[in-house]
């Protein structure tokens, strides 16, 4: 089913601002998701009517909130097809998630074992694993990858051992847009008896993973990336590896009873989830992604893939661009450079445009450096842009080229 974009883009209020005297082109989708009216409202529907704390009184305002709250966890439950609600721990996004599950292998993890993480990792799922590895010995082994910006498989193959604990690896790459194959990636680990946990967060605005399908251990994503909004995320465990690993915080929530001798821990999900919740975040998260899934997700991938080769095409032409990452598989992402020229100086010019783009390394600091390069210009595109935002930038590229040359 074709989308009407313009209606689309109706949805957004912010899509109708100017940036600099220009219609604004928001090319930085890698980085957060715009807003659709929708879930505006909802937030705003929340701290207008029923704004209440959850799960712990018994008035009405604290019941319909909790109602809400809960239907939402059942909604990433369904979208993810996860066999069970208390499975979902809701975070404040991929990085507390990613966190949560390095805090709690601190005490599996021991001197000798060996963690596995792809050499295209945000610096997220990098940093907690050393950190890991600093409090218990583990050691840290690179999956490396290949020119095209895919992962060596075989490399990936004979750094598996019956020492390997846990690997960890992105859905798609931030900074390159590789798809990477993760349902081969999660089947040869656990012929070794290693949990795997992948980082969706660049994946979840784009496709709809399965995740019993999959049959991963872990999966975090974050809303702020699907339309929702920012400060919440999920967490996806099985259920035995959630019950094995101890809580990350402690506080209020998370208990079954507190005594100054000894305190028990309620159940899943309620164990991982200390505090006061972000409960507006959370139900919006549930609208954006009954937004989306009423778009359809094989709709938003099928137009986005013809912005991306439309893009790539057009990019291509210009003299002097070179775009990092040729994988077949791919989403929407373009990183490229001009030769000579400094991303972040295109960025500025682009910026000036109305166009928004992202310049640097984009938290994938190890990726630049293999292509021995300072950053890159990326490009991040998502159903509401269209090929004449496309042009715009393309324009755009080619001015700044006639700048700064």
């Amino acid at each position: 089913m074709a989308l009407d974009v313009a209606q689309i883009r109706d949805d957004f209020p912010i899509l109708k601002r100017t940036v600099n005297g220009k219609p604004l082109v928001y090319l930085d989708n890698a980085a957060t998701s715009q807003k659709p009216q929708q879930v505006i409202d909802c937030i705003v529907d929340y701290y207008s009517r029923y704004n209440a704390n959850i799960h712990r009184g018994v008035h009405t305002l604290s019941q319909e909130a909790t109602e809400a709250y809960e239907s939402a966890r059942k909604k990433v439950q369904a979208h993810f097809n996860i066999g069970h609600s208390h499975e979902v721990i809701l975070t404040s996004g991929t990085t507390h998630g990613i966190n949560l599950v390095a805090s709690g292998f601190t005490s599996i993890m021991k001197q000798g074992d060996e963690i596995l993480v792809s050499a295209m990792e945000h610096h997220s799922n990098i940093v907690p694993w050393q950190m890991l590895c600093e409090r218990t010995g583990a050691q840290m082994k690179v999956i490396p990858m290949l020119e095209d910006g895919t992962l060596d498989m075989e490399a990936y193959q004979a750094l598996l051992s019956q020492s390997t604990k846990l690997v960890f690896v992105n859905h798609i790459s931030n900074a390159l847009g590789t798809i990477n194959p993760i349902a081969q990636m999660i089947d040869r680990a656990h012929e070794y008896g290693a949990a795997v946990l992948v980082d969706g967060a660049q994946a979840c605005s784009h496709i709809k993973p399965d995740l019993r399908e999959l049959d991963v251990d872990f999966y975090v994503t974050s809303a702020h990336k699907l339309c929702g909004p920012t400060g919440i995320g999920m967490l996806y465990g099985k259920e035995e590896w959630l019950k094995r690993l101890p809580p990350y915080q402690g506080g209020g929530e998370m208990i079954a009873e507190v005594t100054f001798e000894k305190t028990t821990y309620a159940d899943l999900p309620h164990k991982f989830e200390a505090g006061t919740p972000n409960i507006a975040g959370g139900i919006a998260f549930g609208a954006a992604l009954d937004y989306l899934n009423g778009i359809g997700f094989e709709a938003i991938a099928e137009y986005e893939a013809g912005l991306l080769e439309y893009a790539t095409e057009e990019l291509l032409k210009i003299p002097g661009l070179r775009i990092y990452g040729s994988s077949s598989e791919r989403t929407s992402v373009i990183s490229f450079n001009l030769e000579d020229i400094h991303p972040y100086d295109v960025g500025t010019i682009l910026d000036k445009l109305g166009i928004a783009v992202r310049t640097g390394h984009h938290c994938a600091q190890p990726v630049m450096d293999f292509y021995r390069i300072p950053g890159t210009v990326r490009a991040s595109f998502a159903f509401y842009n269209t090929r004449e935002e496309v042009d715009k930038l393309v324009e755009g590229v080619k001015k700044a080229q006639m700048m700064l040359s």
